[in-house]
């Protein structure tokens, strides 16, 4: 099963910008009810597009340069990323149907 990879502003180029795959990026926080909240959705559905999207996520205390750059003012905040550019984003809790319905949007083009 595929994992979450954690990012942080060090490796957030290589691992996002240089990615090969499409990126989706979990801007979130300890603290933050709605994150935990979106951490299973987004653990299981890395499993499941395994091999066609690289799920990670970036706690915004250790990646504030990252979040700072993509204006990311509110968690959970989720990015995707083709080609090293931000392609959609969604703000806020996300259902798993309805991030799976974006996913399935975004790698369509």
């Amino acid at each position: 099963m595929a994992q979450v990879i954690e990012l942080n502003d060090d490796n957030f180029e290589q691992m996002v910008l240089k990615s090969s795959l499409p990126v989706l990026v979990d801007f979130c926080a300890e603290r933050c009810t709605p994150c935990r909240m979106l951490a299973p959705i987004v653990e299981k559905l890395a499993g499941e597009y395994d091999g066609r999207i690289t799920f990670s996520k970036l706690n915004v205390e250790q990646g504030r340069n990252a979040a700072t750059r993509y204006g990311v003012r509110s968690i959970p905040t989720l990015l995707f990323f083709s080609g090293g550019k931000p392609m959609r984003q969604f703000v806020g809790f996300t259902s798993e149907k309805d991030l799976k319905r974006n996913l399935d949007e975004a790698l369509q083009g």
